[in-house]
């Protein structure tokens, strides 16, 4: 049995949240502080808006604490990208095996049913009230009402700072730590929201089941469905230079570029005008930090901890299975917290390093080499090998996306040794003609048994 904790986590968003659940099944006394107002009331914007890919290792957490069933509701499955490219033209990319999707969810949707799931499950929620100092000697932790900026002092056994990429109680941590790492970074792109509207009837007006990408070597648009018939549009860009947020001022420029750069989508792009000098170009963080822990009686937990670019889909997946790995340490170490803490960072730290590493790694894929004959050719032959192959050869994003229980660290490492091979592989004569035989076979094998020192 557990004896129950007082345990207070900074932040309502979706790992605050779901970590909640969590927490309170276990029957500990919860309490969520939030510093936005309640979204499910002032239809408030849930942080970033960007259009969420909800995964296996996101999914196997939502299942462990009994919300999949109501999530799935909301979700519409993505069975590859669609890739659009310059000349007009286009591709179907399957992400993985048949069978196998990731699903595009609205983030304010998602935090919401988590937001009302807190409450059924005994949570309490506070809103407008941000972190404002925490007195780890006492462990005492400071919030300011929004409103009347009072004061409200809380004394909690446990304390999780689940506050996002720019975490309040990450900054006290740091603050009252003596020897703290903190490596925080920003690329030279930004994201800014738009929009493609449902057409008359709420139909899609481009392919429902797909992940839409319109790779330009150096930026990149991509699209993702929603419930109501529309896609929610993302334009990765330059801040700076020509092309750039920059450089792109006035209605007429913004129209030109659209409709010479992304031509098929642009006709469908009817509130462009609205969408783009409405909403904000805003940056793109990576978050790296140690440690996450402090004795047994605070961690870090998601962006707070290891905030990253959203090219590989993984940031809310990776926060989800923050959740998933810290419930798994409780179940088996019980009431203690200092083991619990101490192996969730040792786990979670290289993993989180590692996906971070992978999602910079995939902007320059998405944005460029999706639309390369070589990457798709390389991409053909992984998925005929490991089609023979499945045990030995997995292809990374499925590691990552479909394989919950490789980690990502691992993920990482064997992909940048299957990368090795195939760039190997690819050196071979012919091999742009004549692919799908037992020489390219035979080299697969080989390079494997080279690398990874191990019979296929």
């Amino acid at each position: 049995m557990n004896m129950q904790k007082d345990i207070t986590i900074v932040g309502a968003g979706l790992v605050g949240s779901l970590l909640s659940i969590f927490l309170s099944k276990r029957a500990h006394k919860v309490t969520i502080y939030e510093r936005r107002a309640d979204m499910r009331i002032n239809n408030a914007a849930a942080g970033r808006s960007i259009n969420l890919a909800l995964s296996d290792r996101g999914i196997r957490a939502l299942e462990k604490a009994g919300l999949m069933g109501e999530v799935e509701k909301i979700c519409i499955p993505m069975h590859g990208r669609y890739v659009h490219l310059a000349d007009g033209s286009s591709n179907f990319q399957p992400y993985g095996k048949e069978g196998q999707y990731i699903n595009s969810i609205s983030r304010a949707d998602l935090n919401i049913l988590l937001l009302n799931a807190c409450e059924q499950n005994e949570v309490a929620l506070n809103f407008s009230l941000k972190c404002d100092q925490i007195d780890f000697d006492k462990n005492e932790i400071s919030f300011v009402d929004g409103y009347s900026e009072n004061i409200r002092i809380e004394k909690p056994d446990i304390i999780f700072g689940a506050d996002g990429s720019y975490s309040a109680s990450r900054l006290q941590h740091q603050v009252h730590s003596s020897m703290f790492d903190y490596h925080q970074f920003y690329i030279d792109y930004g994201y800014k929201e738009l929009s493609i509207p449902p057409g008359k009837n709420g139909e899609f007006l481009l392919e429902k089941n797909a992940l839409h990408i319109w790779p330009r070597g150096n930026y990149m648009l991509i699209a993702l469905p929603n419930m109501n018939g529309s896609f929610t549009a993302t334009l990765f860009f330059p801040f700076h230079g020509e092309p750039s947020f920059e450089s792109l001022k006035t209605p007429d420029q913004v129209n030109e570029f659209f409709k010479t750069t992304f031509k098929d989508v642009f006709p469908q792009m009817t509130t462009l005008e609205e969408d783009y000098f409405t909403n904000p170009a805003s940056p793109l963080v990576t978050v790296k930090c140690y440690p996450w822990v402090r004795d047994n009686h605070f961690s870090l937990i998601g962006d707070a901890a290891h905030a990253m670019v959203p090219f590989f889909g993984q940031g809310m997946n990776c926060g989800f299975e923050d959740c998933f790995v810290l419930d798994s340490l409780i179940e088996k170490y019980g009431d203690d917290w200092h083991t619990i803490l101490e192996k969730f960072q040792d786990s979670r730290k290289p993993n989180a390093d590692a996906i971070a590493d992978m999602a910079l790694n995939n902007f320059v894929e998405m944005r460029n080499k999706v639309a390369d004959e070589g990457f798709i050719l390389q991409k053909k032959i992984e998925s005929w090998f490991a089609g023979m192959y499945p045990t030995k050869w997995i292809p990374a994003y499925s590691m990552v996306t479909f394989n919950p229980d490789i980690s990502y660290s691992e993920a990482l490492r064997r992909g940048q040794i299957q990368d090795r091979i195939m760039e190997e592989v690819l050196e071979l004569e012919n091999i742009k003609d004549d692919w799908k035989n037992s020489r390219v076979e035979n080299a697969i094998i080989s390079g494997y048994q080279k690398y990874f020192n191990e019979k296929i």
